[in-house]
């Protein structure tokens, strides 16, 4: 795990590639569907796992387009560095050359309803919460779609649909964290202050969220509304938001338990509701539903793939928000005192002597200084 944990970029950017599959024919199917789950899997386990010990001949690149049965289309918006694939700087300028755009249109939109104060107000929220967001996650979406997408169809006007698209999913992710911070009384976010936290604001940032969870809707409503994929768009984002909140709250539920009663199953239910559903599963379901993708297998096999991508990426940042340096992770972490199921307080669930667990269940949670019994 520690190893995988360690190698999450190169395997980010290898899942990356294997999920963006070229679609052929009028529909954008899948020319030959993957209908072998069981030799799926083990593709999945070798991509995972790159340099792993194992018996197992690892896929190549040729080999995976094999398996697939069709060509799989170059990235050109990946940049290779130490070996890394990294999303271009043109690619992300070309991302945010639409930010201002969207800023514009939700505060016009808000203006309608005969508050110009209420929309300065709502500008100043979007403004500041979405540079709390890493930008990157709705270029998964734009990678997406111009990955799969038949090439007559890839305008600039197209283009410009994806990236909005992206941003609606970056005003998803800011939503979500506007009241993660709130309950999990956050003090900082990359860096800077929570919105909770600012003066003049406190618990309307709630509020807040709830308006910047409507705005994408408007967004969506605007722009998407003369597209086939409009109800899939809509059924997805609803969906998902549902899973997520779904997930908080078995999280909130969880603190309020003992932390002897955490094991695995629990933790990934907690992960494939909180983390996998918005941060992977529905940026790349995006992309997949604009470029006109309609084969089921192909979900299907990008949906597994995604789960367990999911798990890594949160054991990761429960490990950081322990051992993790403040001034890189931008975040002072909190799981420790607030009690949380964490990947860490389950793993040492696992492994502890009694002793050892009797210390957890006696400190586990605890905000204050806790006695240490001798062990």
């Amino acid at each position: 795990m520690f190893s995988l944990l360690r190698n999450y970029p190169q395997i980010q950017a290898t899942i990356a590639c294997s999920t963006v599959i070229k679609c052929g024919g009028v529909n954008h199917q899948i020319s030959k569907p993957i209908s072998h789950t069981k030799r799926a899997m083990s593709l999945r386990q070798d991509v995972l796992a790159p340099g792993r010990h194992s018996t197992k001949q690892t896929f190549s690149s040729k080999a995976q387009q094999n398996y697939f049965g069709t060509r799989i289309r170059e990235i050109s918006t990946l940049e290779r560095h130490n070996g890394r694939a990294l999303m271009s700087e043109e690619e992300m300028s070309n991302f945010m050359a639409v930010y201002p755009d969207i800023l514009n249109e939700l505060t016009e939109i808000a203006e309608r309803y005969k508050s110009e104060e209420a929309a300065a107000w709502f500008r100043k929220s979007l403004e500041y919460n979405l540079s709390l967001t890493n930008n990157k996650n709705g270029l998964i979406t734009v990678l997406t779609y111009k990955s799969l997408a038949n090439s007559e169809v890839l305008n600039a006007e197209n283009l410009k649909l994806a990236r909005i698209l992206g941003w609606c999913f970056e005003m998803m992710i800011c939503f979500i964290l506007i009241t993660d911070d709130i309950v999990d009384r956050s003090t900082t976010r990359r860096g800077k202050i929570c919105w909770h936290h600012l003066d003049g604001v406190g618990l309307s940032a709630i509020n807040d969220a709830l308006l910047i969870e409507n705005g994408l809707y408007e967004l969506l409503h605007k722009h998407f509304r003369h597209l086939d994929c409009y109800a899939d768009l809509l059924e997805l984002f609803q969906q998902n938001i549902f899973k997520c909140i779904c997930g908080q709250t078995l999280d909130i539920l969880l603190t309020k338990r003992n932390v002897t009663t955490f094991n695995m199953n629990t933790y990934k239910s907690l992960v494939l509701n909180k983390t996998s559903c918005h941060f992977f599963y529905l940026p790349i379901f995006l992309g997949l539903h604009l470029a006109g993708v309609r084969d089921p297998e192909v979900f299907k096999e990008s949906e597994a793939i995604i789960y367990d991508l999911g798990n890594y990426f949160q054991a990761k940042n429960d490990f950081l928000d322990v051992f993790g340096n403040p001034e890189i992770t931008g975040k002072i972490g909190s799981d420790i005192q607030s009690n949380k199921c964490s990947w860490l307080a389950v793993k040492c669930m696992e492994h502890a002597s009694e002793e050892q667990k009797a210390v957890m269940a006696e400190c586990y949670g605890q905000n204050g200084r806790c006695s240490l019994p001798s062990i």
